[in-house]
Order: C-alpha cells, then sequence, then structure tokens
C-alpha cells in the first residue's frame, strides 16, 4: 500500500480517537475509517499495525479493557498541548519570517499561524518583545500584493479535506473569458505561487493521464462541494518533479529548451535574479549572455523577456520568438500616434 495511503488512515484514526471519551474498538474504529475514507476493505490486522505505528512515533494512545471489551483510547500527552522551548532569537527569526506568509491571509493555514503567533506573544516577556520591534526594522518584506482568501476559506478547507482523504470534488469554476462551467476534480496539492494560490488536480472528465492534470486558480473556484467518489492517486506521478519542470505555473511533464540573449546592460540582473535553479548561462564575447532554460509553456518566458524589454531577445524555439514578433507588433500599433 502507497505511503501516503497509510499516513491518511493513521491521521483519520487519531481524528476518531480525538473525538471520543471512552475510546474506540478495532471494530468500531474499522467501521468508522471505512464509513469517512470511503473504503470497500479494511483488515482490522492493518488497523493494529497502523495503531502500533503511532504508538512507536510516540504518540499516546493505548488500549484498555472495558466492559465493551478491549478498546483504544489516547492519553493524556496526546490531548495537551505540546511544550517547545525556544530562545528569543528563535522567536524573533519565527516572527519575522512570519511577514512572507501574509499572502496566505484568510486559508486555515494563516488562522493556525496566527493562533500560533498569539500564544508566543503571550508567552515572551515584555522585555523581549520590546527586543523584537527593534529587530523588526531590520527586515522589511515589501512586494506582497494586499490579498485575502477570506471569502475562500471554506473553498480551501474543502480542497484540502479532499486532498488529504482522496475525495473527488465538484466544483464551480470561471476560466479567464468564459463563462463558468461545473465540473469534476480530483485535487492532489495546493500550490503558493507569487503571492497566489493554485490547485493541481486531474480533470475527471479527461482520460488522457498526460493531459488530465491542470492547474486550477482560487480566485475562480466560486463553488466546492465534496462528494462521496474516491480517486488513487497515480502511482507515476511524482508531484515535485512536475512542479520542477516548470519556470512558473505552468505544469506539464515535457518541458521545452528556451535560448535568450541578454544585453551586457542586463546580464548581471539575470546573474542575481535566476529564471530557474537549473538555468545555463553562457558569456558571449561582447559582454552579452546567452541564457538557456527550461519551461513548459511560452507565456512562462515572454513576459520575463518583455520585462527588459530591447535588452531581451528570444532565439529559439522559433514558435516562442514569432510569437514574440507578433506581440511587438501589436504593441507598436497601440503607441502610433
Amino acid at each position: 500500500m502507497a505511503r501516503n495511503e497509510q499516513l491518511i488512515r493513521q491521521h483519520k484514526i487519531l481524528q476518531i480517537l480525538e473525538r471520543v471519551r471512552f475510546g474506540k474498538t478495532l471494530n468500531e474504529l474499522r467501521e468508522d475509517i471505512l464509513e469517512e475514507l470511503g473504503l470497500t476493505s479494511l483488515h482490522t490486522r492493518t488497523l493494529r499495525r497502523d495503531l502500533e505505528a503511532l504508538q512507536a512515533a510516540g504518540i499516546d494512545v493505548a488500549p484498555h479493557d472495558s466492559q465493551r471489551g478491549k478498546i483504544w483510547k489516547l492519553g493524556p500527552r496526546a490531548k495537551t498541548a505540546t511544550k517547545i522551548s525556544a530562545s528569543a532569537t528563535e522567536l524573533i527569526s519565527l516572527s519575522l519570517g512570519r511577514q512572507l506568509l501574509h499572502p496566505l491571509a484568510g486559508t486555515p493555514f494563516w488562522m493556525g499561524i496566527e493562533s500560533f503567533w498569539k500564544k508566543v506573544q503571550e508567552e515572551i516577556p515584555d522585555a523581549v518583545l520590546a527586543h523584537y520591534e527593534k529587530y523588526r526594522r531590520t527586515l522589511r518584506v515589501l512586494g506582497m500584493p494586499a490579498k485575502s482568501y477570506e471569502r475562500q476559506h471554506g473553498i480551501i478547507k474543502t480542497l484540502n479535506r479532499a486532498i488529504l482523504e482522496h475525495r473527488v470534488v465538484e466544483i464551480k469554476y470561471s476560466s479567464v473569458g468564459k463563462a463558468p462551467k461545473v465540473r469534476k476534480i480530483e485535487p492532489y496539492t495546493i500550490v503558493l505561487f507569487q503571492s497566489s494560490l493554485y490547485i493541481i488536480a486531474a480533470a475527471c472528465e479527461i482520460d488522457d493521464p498526460e493531459t488530465r492534470v491542470r492547474t486550477y486558480k482560487l480566485e475562480r473556484f466560486q463553488k466546492a462541494k465534496l462528494l462521496d467518489e474516491w480517486f488513487k492517486f497515480p502511482k507515476d506521478l511524482d508531484l515535485d518533479q512536475f512542479v520542477g519542470n516548470s519556470l512558473g505555473i505552468f505544469i506539464g511533464n515535457k518541458p521545452r529548451n528556451y535560448k535568450i540573449k541578454i544585453s551586457p546592460h542586463a546580464a548581471q540582473w539575470v546573474i542575481e535574479d535566476p529564471w530557474h535553479p537549473e538555468q545555463k548561462v553562457k558569456e558571449l564575447k561582447d559582454g552579452s549572455i546567452e541564457l538557456s532554460v527550461k519551461a513548459v509553456h511560452e507565456m512562462e518566458i515572454i513576459p520575463r523577456v518583455l520585462n527588459l524589454g530591447a535588452h531581451a531577445e528570444i532565439l529559439s524555439p522559433i514558435s516562442a520568438r514569432n510569437l514574440m514578433v507578433e506581440i511587438v507588433k501589436q504593441m507598436a500599433e497601440k503607441y502610433v500616434s
């Protein structure tokens, strides 16, 4: 069985035991898990191994004798908050890093961050807080858009649960320039890219494994409803590699190689701020550079080239070069008096 399926099942065991005061027998646990995860079968031996794995991980869960038979319960250590000791410097660093997560405002993730930070503030002595205020002036995070996902809070919770439980979701989604459409997706993960949240999911109406995995922007979700349908995560899909192939949020398994000539004036900018960790830079005799970088879609490259104006030129592939010519022509027509 896949490792993530075991983790999902063990996480569900903890959720069930957290809800009950008097514990559950193995059979009761089995029935709850079958219902909540939509499984067709689950052997009690597998469930026992899951409980033993939780014990081995240090979680306070143990069997107890009762009138109903042997029941499994969470102990007091599992129900109390974990106390973590941290130095003043570590807490200051954490609070500064919190600024980088502002794009998550309005999401369940941000609510957890804020809740944790309030607890930290309650524990920090006034002298340390004053010291933190001084440190805060040494680092300022700029360039974050004024964005909040508070309106999509319920949608995010639904998608997050669907990812954990491998549930199919019915969504109402509005693509750019198109009317909203109801469709079914299999959500795999949530991606934070340039301050926006995206969902990588398979479109249920598409059978081709090469094209069914798509990217959906969270702002375009109007509704999301959990269905009593379950899916299996593709065994041959490596999400880290799948997303890593992309220069931006466009995803796919077949990136193309792009070559761009950068003028001597702008070369240092590209070297200082790489487009991709695996990009290659070739220095030319006139001081310019030839940048080689892989991307899944032309529109991952063209906006960056346009940003450099006359200091950048797409050399290949020819399709991207031709598209650039058309864009420049259209732009020039707008500026003709």
